[in-house]
Order: C-alpha cells, then structure tokens, then sequence
C-alpha cells in the first residue's frame, strides 16, 4: 500500500513534470486545432500507452539496457521526428489527413489507428519522457515493499494527471481554432500548426 504522505509529494511533482510545454503536450494542443478534442483522444490513447511503457521500462530499470545501445534509440527518434517533420509541411501546405480542409477542398481525416500511433512514437521515443521517470519514479518506490503493485499504481497515478494535461492543451488549441476560424484564417491556423508540428519533430530528432 502506498502511503499517502508519499503520494502528497508525488501528485504535485508529477503534475508540474506533465504541465510543463514538452513534445506530447504541443501535439495535443496542434490536433486540438487541426482535429478537435474528442478526435485527438485516440492520439491521448496512444501518448498513454506509450508513457505507461516507458514508466515500467523506467521503474524496473530497463532504460539501463537502452542507454546502452544509444545507436538503436537514436535512430527511433530520427524516424519519428521525420515523420512529424513531414505530417508538418503537409499541414503547413493544407493537405494531407491532418490539416483542415479549405472550403473548396475534401480531404479524408486522420485515421484513429493514426492518431494513437503519433501519440505512442511521440511518446516512447522522446528522450526528455525517460529521463524524467529515470530520474524521478526509482526513489518513489520502496524496496521493501513488492515492486509490481507499487509500480502499477503509481503509473495509473501518472497517467490519470497526464491526460488531465493533454486535455488541458488540447482544449487550447480548440479555443486557438475558434477564434482563427471565425475570421476565416484557415490556411493561417494550418500554417501554426504545421510550424509548430515541424518544431516538434526537429525537436524529437535532436533532443
């Protein structure tokens, strides 16, 4: 069982670690303009699962092993980054699954299968994710307690305050794409979000 003067001090410290403008947190808020919260809940989907797999690889210490062939995550991380890299020049043209559609054109919306696996890449190759839990998750957790129990709840613990965050965003940029819709700036809108999608992918490369 966890004690609650344990959980006093890893609520607020995680909370402030989810809020904090990152990767995952820019994605939900560019979906939430591009396509709308209750679309961007399956990119949620995927961003949690990808988080809950790299607090467990955190918690029971096999980040070690990946710090260990950087080679192989370095290379994840450049084909992730090149794929958010290019969805962000599509949007930024206004074409292709994410963008949204001009008046004069029909273009098909991301899939949810698409959305949940940006949100998982997004999510498992960002090096700023694993760090984090390297660093913070191991001394919440009692050795003289059973590791797996303690480990599940503190994760659905993290993952409870993470969506709350991404839903947060996400709710941003639903507010960003009404005010720019009514004006009528719809190649505009697609042009932040294309930049800021590009920003997230060089970042996800290079980070």
């Amino acid at each position: 069982m966890i004690k609650l003067s344990l959980l006093s001090v890893f609520v607020p410290t995680f909370f402030m670690v989810s809020l904090t403008p990152g990767m995952c947190m820019t994605l939900a808020m560019i979906l939430g303009m591009t396509q709308g919260v209750k679309r961007t809940l399956w990119m949620m989907l995927g961003e949690l699962a990808g988080v809950a797999l790299v607090a467990v690889a955190a918690g029971a210490g096999v980040a070690a092993l990946m710090l260990r062939q950087p080679e192989l995550f370095a290379l994840f991380k450049w084909v992730g980054g090149a794929y958010l890299a290019y969805l962000g020049v599509m949007m930024w043209r206004s074409r292709g699954r994410m963008a949204i559609p001009l008046e004069s054109v029909e273009l098909p919306r991301a899939t949810r299968t698409q959305l949940a696996m940006q949100g998982f890449v997004t999510a498992v190759a960002n090096p700023k994710g694993w760090a984090f839990f390297v660093a913070l998750l191991p001394p919440f957790l009692d050795a003289s307690l059973a590791l797996g129990p303690q480990l599940a709840a503190l994760v659905a613990v993290i993952l409870l305050i993470e969506f709350i965050c991404l839903l947060l965003y996400a709710g941003g940029g639903r507010t960003a794409r009404k005010l720019l819709g009514e004006s009528g700036n719809v190649r505009l809108l697609n042009r932040i979000a294309g930049s800021m999608m590009v920003g997230v992918g060089v970042w996800l490369a290079l980070g």
